[in-house]
């Protein structure tokens, strides 16, 4: 059976086949980056962090309570949270019991309540209660691991430190063809090298967004996807596509 391959007839595809990323160097990689961070921010130009806060003190502490969690729960805790114990100082002396009490919904709260108690002595101790402004020293702090640290330098302080890697950013990214790595260390990695810097900061913000509504876990919206034409939907099957 003679099997026509439109290819081999000098009509190469236009875009690449669903889950099958195209090769392409780095350098267009990047500038593909570049153009997906652009149309992001033309779609979501108002995108920020959604945990409320306001020092970098609760960020950090809220940020380490989103842990499995959703930022819509623990903007309902941190309200108690912080009128309690308004600052690093008075944090690090709370009870273990009543910390535990008061953010037991968040999940993992016995693990949570030894990170913040520890992060706010370390705070205490090596920072004099303040909140240190870059990545080497907020990673040494307890139950302060990169992306909380460039959240915080990111939401808190305008740093471009690295890329936010959360669910929705790992998801699409891989999608994008951006990175292929899972951890989100190499993620971050992936992305900081293929992204302007002065979009790292909003990038992620955005692209939690965009997974939220349009680019979902299971059956994502893919024909009102802004960013189709850059994207050669990596692990994406056409058939769970929503139309």
């Amino acid at each position: 059976m003679n099997r026509s391959n439109p290819a081999r007839k000098g009509q190469p595809r236009t875009t690449p086949p669903v889950g099958r990323p195209r090769r392409e160097s780095a350098a267009d990689r990047s500038a593909r980056g570049a153009r997906i961070a652009e149309r992001l921010g033309t779609a979501y130009p108002a995108a920020a962090c959604s945990l409320v806060f306001r020092s970098p003190f609760e960020l950090l502490v809220a940020t380490i309570l989103s842990a499995q969690c959703t930022d819509k729960r623990v903007n309902m805790v941190t309200p108690e949270l912080f009128g309690r114990w308004p600052d690093a100082a008075t944090l690090a002396d709370a009870p273990p019991a009543e910390l535990e009490a008061v953010i037991r919904s968040t999940g993992f709260f016995r693990a949570k309540a030894k990170s913040i108690l520890g992060c706010c002595r370390g705070l205490v101790e090596r920072h004099g209660g303040e909140v240190p402004r870059t990545l080497e020293e907020l990673v040494r702090l307890p139950g302060v691991g990169r992306k909380t640290a460039n959240v915080v330098l990111g939401s808190a302080f305008g740093i471009p430190s690295g890329v936010v890697v959360d669910t929705h950013v790992g998801r699409i990214s891989r999608r994008l063809g951006l990175t292929k790595a899972s951890d989100a260390v190499r993620a971050e990695r992936d992305l900081s090298a293929v992204l302007p810097r002065a979009e790292w900061i909003t990038f992620s913000h955005r692209v939690i967004e965009h997974g939220r509504t349009v680019c979902t876990a299971r059956a994502p919206h893919c024909d009102a996807c802004v960013l189709a034409e850059f994207c050669p939907r990596v692990g994406v099957r056409a058939g769970r596509a929503r139309r």
